[in-house]
């Protein structure tokens, strides 16, 4: 498997689950949104860049 089929599988899996919790539960994702909506920018920015280290770790352990 070469990097470009990895990364299309890897944003499929995304998209598969990005969309898991709109299906799944409406209300519970309107919520959240709405919760997201209310944080300060260095507060998103820190959620971030959690996401993008945790990210780098799993593609550095695999």
């Amino acid at each position: 498997m070469d990097w470009l089929s990895g990364l299309g599988l890897a944003l499929g899996w995304v998209l598969v689950l990005e969309g898991a919790i709109p299906l799944v539960s409406p209300s519970f994702w309107r919520r959240m949104f709405t919760q997201i909506l209310q944080l300060r920018d260095g507060q998103i920015r820190f959620v971030a860049l959690l996401s993008m280290c945790a990210g780098a770790l799993v593609l550095l352990l695999s």
